[in-house]
């Protein structure tokens, strides 16, 4: 059996307290909070509450999201990273996620690659002395300000990171960017979900129907899981789904729970 989680995006119908009763009750490891679900923080439960509650039910507190656009570097910015780390020490959350920006700005060669640099060094400081690991996310938009794993990968150890910044890998951004290497050493969190739609190219036009993995997967989640077991990675797979069917199923905790054991009969397979 995969290590599952889940991401609170995957059911953001939910209030923090029943969706940590789901994850506990679908076998998970852990759980991801969330910052956009247009409400606060554990629906407002203090983080040192908030973690605890995740605790009694024998869930880890993978992660918590997230700062948009993190590499807009500002003291705005600053501010908003400092009180994700602070929030995630208080609850004993063990990452936060931090999201490049994808409106076109800042992706030209050269000047990508400077300023993610100079914002990683910005942050470095921030996390020096907590438990708090950072994880960014390529994603793989077209107008995105990083999308290659490689130069993310090249920009940890520039800044000397390895300790403090790791990555996420998705396997939707990694299906519309056609594969490539997976880094499993520098990877903290996968992200899972399948693309079941049969007539809509494979591209980040998709990105809001992201739903639960099953045989019409498109895009090789169950392949690309099985990559990371074989390389040895021990972390979580997380569902992070998007599609408002998915999330507002009254059915969800079944669909999940049919999803992972479908997953897990793939992985035995191989």
């Amino acid at each position: 059996m995969i290590r599952r989680a889940l991401n609170q995006k995957t059911a953001s119908s939910l209030s923090y307290e029943c969706f940590l009763d789901m994850a506990k009750d679908l076998g998970c490891v852990g759980v991801e909070a969330r910052n956009d679900l247009g409400r606060p923080f554990f629906d407002g439960f203090a983080p040192a509450v908030a973690g605890d509650m995740a605790r009694a039910r024998g869930l880890q507190l993978l992660g918590l999201s997230e700062v948009y656009p993190f590499n807009d570097w500002s003291d705005a910015r600053a501010t908003c990273v400092q009180d994700l780390i602070d929030t995630a020490e208080k609850s004993g959350a063990q990452t936060i996620s931090l999201i490049p920006r994808v409106d076109g700005v800042g992706t030209e060669n050269g000047v990508r690659q400077s300023v993610l640099r100079q914002v990683m060094r910005e942050i470095l400081p921030m996390l020096q002395g907590r438990r708090v690991l950072a994880l960014i996310e390529p994603i793989r938009f077209s107008a995105s300000s990083l999308k290659n794993k490689a130069e993310l990968v090249e920009a940890i150890e520039a800044v000397g990171g390895p300790g403090k910044f790791k990555m996420v890998h998705d396997t939707f951004q990694h299906a519309i960017a056609g594969g490539g290497p997976i880094f499993p050493d520098y990877t903290a969190l996968v992200h899972i979900s399948g693309i079941s739609d049969p007539t809509s190219p494979l591209d980040e036009r998709l990105d809001a129907h992201r739903v639960l993995v099953d045989d019409q997967d498109r895009g090789g989640t169950c392949r690309q899981i099985n990559a990371f077991l074989e390389a040895g990675y021990g972390g979580a797979f997380s569902f992070e789904c998007t599609d408002p069917l998915v999330r507002e199923s009254p059915r969800l905790a079944a669909e999940i729970a049919r999803s992972f054991e479908f997953i897990d009969s793939y992985a035995a397979r191989m």
